[in-house]
């Protein structure tokens, strides 16, 4: 046989496969594939004497990612028509299949007839239909259709749901599919009837039309149901509409979403008019975005915005306590990183005055470090700058404040042949305050603060048949002095005392207070690496100093010449057991803090649990002891069902302030979520309310394709 008529037969071929299984135009650079070298294999390839090419026997054309599988494969020269007997399968690497048992096409393979043909896009939703035309190249219909992404048994028990249409088109260029006379069934039963329906090709990943419905009952507001639409704007930006209606509430939620070459912003909010507070508007506004700069610089925004207090509990939101809206420009590299930023608070605590809390603040930072070849290490110099503004102008809670401060810092360290490390820093920083609306301190203070400290390390490591241990001593001697008059403490109130500022010469979070004399450090790290495949490590360290500082709170653990004895571990088992505790242990052996966390995770679990312990303390506004715990866990009770269920449980008060509880069942081709939470806690803006959601997710058209997993099984048992 000659050659050129072997290649075609292969590009006809491949070509009718493009046409059908493909979802491109010509304009498509994807579909440029067709001009890729192709190839037919076939049991016997011959030409009769009516210059018919004929390719028979275990037929297969390549061309590209597309393969085509059929019984026989005709082409007539005279009339153009190509004639291809199946059982036919064709393929495009996995995206679309077309199986048919017969098909006739035109000579451009622009038009043409499959009948008994099936439809299926991503190895998932499929279409059936007793016959499959296809009109100008760009359109597929099929007549007397059904569509499901259900595994389909062979025995002829109907899917758990399926579309019955007497008409689908599907536009390949705009990638939808067109329903006509569509019937929505599950389990063989009709539930609901669309005269025209229009649903995304699934392999299109972003499309306007309807999102997922949710039914959301809560005490408060009723039931209702929240229909979310998505406005495709282009390639970069898009709108979401979620009108939510119940008996007590009318509310639109919206969503703005743009992305830029440089830069992203998001903006959600909603509008509202309910019966809770009856009369009035109401909503928020959440708005985020970040933009890169020339030079490394990097421009993010933040802001934050509700009618009232008690909006974001009621409607399920993010129940924030204060809101935050903030606009930053910041630049970090190796050895120098700035940030400038303005930020506005505001409250929505019962408890709080929004005037008498700073909610204006102004932040600049800028360090620098350097590597002096001279005296060797490390320089650093900084200036940090400050400001917060109250809305009240009463004298003591209007106080506004002002401060700048610069600071040099010199760092070396050294490592001696026996093993011993030794870290050597010094340092001096200069503040300059301005204090407004506050009789009690000087309107204008500069003061001075030096400082050093030398800390000794000598880390060793043995290594036996078990694993490895790790034990490293720890001990620093440390002085700081500060000169100049006392200054308000608006930015140190709460001090934590953990593994991180242990070593610290100031544990104040702020640089408006300062650690003042000479202090001593002395720890132990230790941690074990087992051969067994579980690891452990532990952290123990005490502060002591020459004076007591009466600045510090009763449960800070830092009154007093000696500190409180940290403790800290965390211990990793190989099962997935993680526990993770922090602790502040006392003279007297009481413990003043004490923070234990644990989470497991296996195949079918996933539990995290945290319990808390704060001594009281009226400094940091805690007039009775907190004592409570979180618990949150998951388990797959089959491959189809998993139940979960959280709590917050105040063991002090012996109540509970939050539960709930949620089930989810999930297969090839639906997904259903159910929950149910309480929330306890009550203020004069919010009341106690239990909140009853339930979503259903048909897999298949916009939403992420069923798990293999989940898919079930035929067997008659």
């Amino acid at each position: 046989m000659r050659p050129f008529a072997l290649l075609f037969a292969a590009t006809a071929a491949t070509l009718c496969l493009s046409g059908i299984a493909q979802a491109q135009t010509a304009s498509d650079p994807a579909a440029q594939e067709t001009a890729q070298p192709a190839m037919l294999v076939a049991d016997s390839v011959f030409i009769t004497p009516d210059r018919q090419l004929i390719a028979e026997g275990n037929v297969e054309a390549f061309q590209g990612d597309i393969r085509l599988q059929a019984q026989k494969i005709v082409f007539d020269r005279q009339t153009g028509q190509l004639t291809i007997e199946g059982p036919i399968r064709i393929d495009q690497g996995g995206r679309a299949t077309v199986l048919a048992d017969a098909a006739e096409l035109d000579e451009g393979l622009q038009n043409g007839l499959l009948r008994g043909a099936r439809l299926v896009f991503d190895q998932q939703l499929q279409l059936a239909a007793l016959q499959m035309t296809r009109v100008g190249g760009r359109y597929t219909q099929l007549y007397k259709t059904s569509v499901t992404s259900c595994h389909v048994c062979e025995d002829g028990r109907p899917p758990l749901w399926q579309i019955r249409a007497l008409k689908v088109t599907h536009d390949q260029l705009e990638q939808q599919l067109y329903f006509e006379g569509a019937q929505l069934r599950v389990l063989d039963v009709p539930v609901f009837y669309f005269p025209a329906i229009r649903l995304p090709d699934p392999n299109l990943k972003r499309a306007t039309g309807f999102l997922i419905p949710s039914i959301r009952t809560t005490s408060e507001l009723g039931t209702g149901i929240k229909v979310p639409y998505f406005f495709r704007l282009g390639d970069s930006r898009d709108l979401t509409i979620s009108p939510y209606v119940s008996s007590k509430t009318k509310t639109l939620d919206l969503r703005y979403r743009q992305a830029f070459r440089r830069g992203r912003i998001e903006i959600e909010g909603a509008y509202t008019r309910d019966d809770l507070i009856p009369g009035e508007d109401r909503g928020y506004v959440f708005a985020s975005g970040q933009f890169d700069l020339r030079n490394d610089y990097k421009l993010s925004f933040e802001v934050q915005t509700v009618s009232d207090n008690g909006y974001l509990a009621d409607y399920g939101l993010p129940e924030y306590d204060r809101l935050q809206s903030e606009i930053a420009l910041t630049r970090v590299k190796r050895d120098t990183a700035f940030r400038i930023g303005l930020i506005h608070y505001e409250t929505l605590r019962d408890s709080e005055n929004e005037d008498e809390i700073p909610s204006n603040v102004f932040d600049v930072d800028l360090e620098k470090r350097y590597f002096p070849a001279a005296i060797g290490g490390e320089l650093r110099l900084a200036f940090d700058g400050h400001g917060h503004q109250r809305t009240s102008d009463v004298d003591v809670t209007g106080r506004d404040i002002a401060r700048a401060t610069i600071d040099a810092e010199w760092l070396r360290s050294w490592t001696f042949a026996s093993g011993l490390r030794a870290d050597w820093k010094m340092g001096v920083a200069v503040d300059d305050y301005r204090v407004w609306d506050d009789s009690n301190y000087s309107s204008d203070t500069l003061r001075s603060a030096p400082r050093a400290a030398l800390t000794l390390r000598y880390p060793t490591v043995y290594r036996g048949a078990g694993g490895t241990h790790y034990l490293e001593p720890i001990a620093q001697i440390g002085w700081s002095n500060v000169s100049g008059a006392a200054l308000p403490n608006d930015e140190s109130n709460f001090v934590e005392y953990d593994q991180g500022n242990l070593l610290s010469l100031s544990r104040f979070p702020a640089p408006d207070q300062r650690e003042e004399g000479t202090r001593a450090v002395f720890g132990l790290n230790w941690a074990h690496y087992s051969t067994a495949g579980w690891q452990a490590n532990a952290t123990v360290g005490q502060v002591f100093r020459s004076t007591a500082d009466p600045r510090f709170s009763k449960t800070s653990g830092l009154g007093g010449t000696a500190s409180d004895l940290l403790l800290a571990g965390q211990l990793l088992l190989p099962q997935g057991l993680g526990l993770t505790a922090r602790g502040l242990l006392d003279g007297s052996l009481n413990l003043s803090k004490l923070e234990v966390r644990g989470n497991w995770t296996d195949e079918r679990t996933n539990i995290s649990g945290t319990y808390l312990w704060l001594g009281r303390d009226p400094a940091e506004n805690r007039t009775l002891a907190v004592s409570e715990f979180w618990f949150d866990g998951a388990y797959k009770v089959n491959p189809n069902w998993t139940a979960s269920a959280n709590i917050r449980y105040d063991i002090e008060d012996a109540r509970a302030t939050q539960a709930g509880v949620g089930f989810i069942y999930q297969n090839e081709c639906v997904s259903v979520n159910i929950s149910v939470n309480r929330r306890y806690t009550s203020s004069t803006s919010v009341e106690p309310s239990t909140d009853f959601g339930f979503t259903i997710a048909l897999s298949g058209f916009a939403v992420e394709s069923g798990n293999k997993e989940y898919r079930r099984s035929c067997n008659k048992t």
